[in-house]
């Protein structure tokens, strides 16, 4: 099995080492190519407008000045050669990508570009807290990491999904099992603009959520409840995003 590992983080980030450390555990075929930079919150965004540099940084090892989709057509379409990908792993992630996450997350676009191109793909994601947030616990990902896309990829992915798994945070023994989940909501009430100013008196803004977000307490059987219980979280996310339900309204209004 040939894979293509990925992430957001950028090609020097210690969880895309974790994630080929897990892919190591399924393939001695495996290829890293990531983006040069940290590309964080880009979404699937593609890069149009601009050319894209590829680097190789290593034996099968390269970095492209793009997002992660553009890693993930570069690695398929061009890198790779005519012998592509068997399977697209894409992390792992500082941080949780669980409920809204994942429309902004570029963890969970470079798997969706892999889902996209007919390949079986998973976003992975390691949760931190307060206390962990300088030294994730990696170690959690790397135990359970390999058994999740084994026993997943023995069933079959379906060819329209994408399989989003995050790590809760804590030590991979304090785990209390897995979760197969759907994906959660927050409320965006706690979603604010810090206003701060620079140097020169200028203002700047950063985008963040307001440290109560952390005492909601989430829905059941969703991913934000998985890793608030120590649970790691397994969540099938379609590609198709039509809202079947209502569409059929729609048909008794528009004609």
């Amino acid at each position: 099995m040939r894979i293509l590992c990925t992430n957001d983080d950028g090609i020097h980030a210690p969880g895309l080492k974790v994630l080929e450390e897990i892919a190591k555990q399924l393939s001695d075929d495996v290829w890293v190519v990531a983006p040069e930079l940290d590309q964080s919150g880009v979404s699937h965004s593609l890069s149009l407008n601009d050319p894209l540099r590829l680097r190789e940084v290593g034996p099968r090892h390269f970095a492209v000045r793009g997002t992660p989709t553009d890693c993930v057509i570069m690695g398929s379409r061009h890198i790779l050669g005519d012998k592509g990908p068997d399977l697209v792993l894409s992390g792992v992630n500082k941080g949780r990508n669980a409920a809204e996450d994942v429309v902004y997350s570029g963890t969970i676009a470079g798997a969706l570009e892999g889902t996209i191109l007919g390949l079986p793909s998973f976003a992975l994601s390691q949760e931190f807290s307060m206390e962990t947030r300088n030294k994730p616990l990696w170690d959690t990902a790397l135990k359970f990491g390999p058994d999740v896309i084994r026993n997943v990829m023995k069933l079959g992915v379906p060819r329209d999904t994408v399989v989003n798994v995050n790590f809760p945070a804590c030590l991979p023994d304090e785990v209390k099992g897995i979760a197969v989940t759907r994906q959660g909501k927050r409320n965006q009430g706690f979603l604010k603009i810090d206003s701060r100013q620079d140097g020169r008196g200028n203002p700047y803004y950063w985008i963040g959520f307001e440290r109560l977000a952390m005492l909601e307490v989430p829905a059941e059987g969703t991913d934000l409840a998985a890793l608030a219980a120590k649970f790691v979280s397994v969540t099938p996310l379609r590609l198709d995003r039509t809202d079947v339900a209502f569409s059929e309204k729609l048909k008794g209004v528009l004609k």
